[in-house]
């Protein structure tokens, strides 16, 4: 349901509410719900396996889904922000299923493979949310717009609980590691842990807070169709994950340092163009190359998270990544609704600026340091 509310959800909102600022509120609890519930997710996956978390993920996701629908009936904005702060708690046990991956691997050599597949899965839903947006947004004449779009979601998802149910997914490792847990203290000192993490939080965070303002900087501003803004959404949610073809194959052959290198040019890239103009074409460019420098970015920190922790602490840290990397995203969504209305395209361009001077900066760091030598 992610792409879907990240494409309509200002659509939906707008009406809903006279503060404007306020209109990228629901997809910023979104994100807060994601970040809220990283570590229940990890300690109720642990509880009580893989499967029933799933399964309760996907329960809480149909829930926001049915309160969508009453929101959109009555335009109650606040109850719209509720389904979507639950929609958020059910994304954070899907994130929790690529640790599970990688978990069960034999061999910390088959993790960037791993992360790679992990991410094409994001190809369906890139492509099948914004054109179900589109094609279902006025399907049912007798309720307002997107109603029958989320009556399909709900559909889906519980296609996907019965799919799932009928799964045998892998039981969480037990660790038979006897190495006394290292104090949080010891495990932040790390290097290789900070670079996971601020890749994926300035990766996560500059492409949601322009993803966030695109549609509607193109659609409710500048005037352009629904048909071109969704062209561009689906353009830039399918190159974030149609690299990963590309990371499939190189991956295992070149250190990860190079995809942190080639995600941060890349964002580069990206403000230079969104400056240039507001033209679908500027749109379509900036955020095409932005889905693309956000997988790299996205990579490296999946891939270079398992090597900052034993399988004893693994939760502890993959509930601190997610939790400052959703956390990090909330807050960009947030102000950019607020920044859209004030300051419009350029303002959303130049606040990208020391996202990018501090990924550059970390790049340069990690780049030439010759001291830490894991896959580097």
């Amino acid at each position: 349901m992610a792409p879907v509310m990240v494409f309509v959800g200002g659509f939906i909102a707008e009406p809903m509410t006279s503060h404007k600022d306020w209109i990228t509120l629901p997809l910023t609890m979104l994100i807060v719900g994601t970040a809220t519930a990283t570590v229940p997710a990890a300690m109720l996956a642990r509880r009580l396996g893989r499967k029933t978390a799933t399964l309760l993920g996907f329960s809480m996701s149909i829930i926001g889904g049915l309160i969508v629908l009453l929101a959109i009936t009555y335009q109650a904005f606040w109850l719209f922000v509720t389904a979507a702060f639950l929609m958020g708690l059910a994304g954070a046990f899907a994130q929790q299923l690529r640790f599970a991956a990688i978990e069960n691997l034999q061999t910390d050599r088959d993790i960037p493979k791993a992360v790679a597949l992990l991410m094409l899965t994001g190809l369906f839903s890139a492509m099948i949310g914004p054109e179900l947006a589109v094609v279902t947004r006025d399907l049912w004449p007798q309720k307002p717009p997107y109603f029958a779009t989320f009556v399909g979601l709900i559909t889906m998802a519980l296609i996907a609980m019965l799919i799932i149910s009928r799964l045998q997914l892998p039981p969480v490792i037990v660790c038979k590691d006897q190495r006394p847990e290292r104090p949080m203290a010891t495990l932040l000192k790390q290097p290789v842990l900070w670079v996971a993490v601020i890749s994926g939080a300035l990766g996560y965070g500059l492409m949601s807070f322009m993803m966030t303002a695109t549609p509607l900087s193109m659609h409710q501003i500048h005037l352009h169709s629904l048909e071109d803004t969704k062209w561009v959404i689906q353009s830039h949610v399918a190159a974030m994950y149609l690299p990963s073809f590309l990371t499939l194959w190189l991956g295992p052959k070149i250190p990860t340092k190079y995809f942190l290198l080639s995600g941060t040019l890349l964002y580069i890239l990206v403000l230079i163009i969104a400056m240039t103009g507001i033209a679908v074409g500027h749109y379509w460019l900036s955020l095409v190359l932005l889905g693309v420098g956000w997988n790299f970015l996205f990579y490296t920190g999946t891939t270079l998270l398992p090597l900052s922790y034993r399988p004893h602490e693994r939760h502890k840290i993959q509930a601190l990544n997610d939790f400052l990397v959703f956390g990090f995203q909330a807050g960009s969504s947030l102000i950019a609704g607020w920044v859209i209305y004030r300051y419009q395209w350029h303002g959303i361009v130049m606040i990208g600026i020391p996202f990018v001077v501090i990924l550059a900066v970390m790049t340069l760091i990690r780049f030439y340091n010759t001291k830490n030598k894991i896959r580097e």
